[in-house]
């Protein structure tokens, strides 16, 4: 089972910069946004030639991908890892952002009319997220998403991540995705993960973070998850 870690947020809080401290040797980095990554030199880390970094927003190619990662092939049988699959050294797959699929596979869907349409959005999401839960141990697989901050009548607020269609809004796809971090910049102008829930759908193992606020760095995330 992969470690999976969801990190949410709004545009400019920090997502893809967190990820900044991965080793790109150790790192597949799917652009779904086709926007490039938000560091100086990010180039020379990802690109095409390096062979670990892909822009697309297709779910069946990004869920084709993350199954070749986990050493198999899009029927699922095992290949020879060395040979046939060039991607199972990889670590860690980012997949920035899980919004562009959703928005990607509606558009391609514009003409679908009914019900079925978001039923086909909701299986095609649940399902890449259930696969990455379902990799290899030794793997972290690491969603960004855009959140949504709602007001109900009583002026209550919470923050989400962004879903397109009622029919994964009753999913909550936080509940499939066991760490989510929410990433702000906080009343001193810090840019952090807050861990647990503060009128938000953020959440973290019990006992994995002492502290409310961490610094946005993912190498303090996956330290403290070592141990889970």
């Amino acid at each position: 089972m992969a470690k999976v870690i969801c990190i949410m947020g709004e545009s400019g809080a920090g997502k893809t910069t967190s990820l900044r401290t991965l080793n790109p040797k150790e790192t597949l980095y799917i652009d779904c946004d086709g926007k490039g990554l938000s560091w100086k030199g990010w180039k020379k880390q990802y690109s095409v030639d390096n062979k670990n970094y892909l822009r697309v927003d297709d779910k069946d190619v990004v869920l084709r991908t993350i199954m070749r990662v986990n050493g198999e092939n899009i029927l699922g049988d095992r290949e020879d890892m060395e040979v046939q699959n060039p991607l199972t050294h990889f670590k860690y797959v980012v997949i920035d952002t899980l919004n562009s699929i959703m928005v990607s596979d509606e558009m391609k869907r514009a003409k679908q009319k009914g019900y079925d349409k978001w039923q086909d959005l909701a299986a095609s999401v649940y399902l890449l997220i259930k696969c990455a839960n379902s990799m290899r141990d030794d793997l972290t697989v690491i969603f960004c998403a855009h959140t949504e901050t709602i007001k109900d009548d009583d002026g209550y607020m919470f923050t989400h991540i962004k879903t397109n269609g009622k029919k994964l809004n009753k999913i909550g796809l936080e509940t499939i995705l066991p760490v989510v971090l929410l990433a702000v910049r906080n009343s001193d102008g810090k840019y952090v993960f807050e861990t647990q829930s503060n009128n938000s759908t953020a959440k973290t193992p019990l006992g994995a973070f002492e502290d409310f606020e961490i610094d946005n760095d993912i190498q303090i995330v996956l330290k403290a998850l070592e141990e889970f």
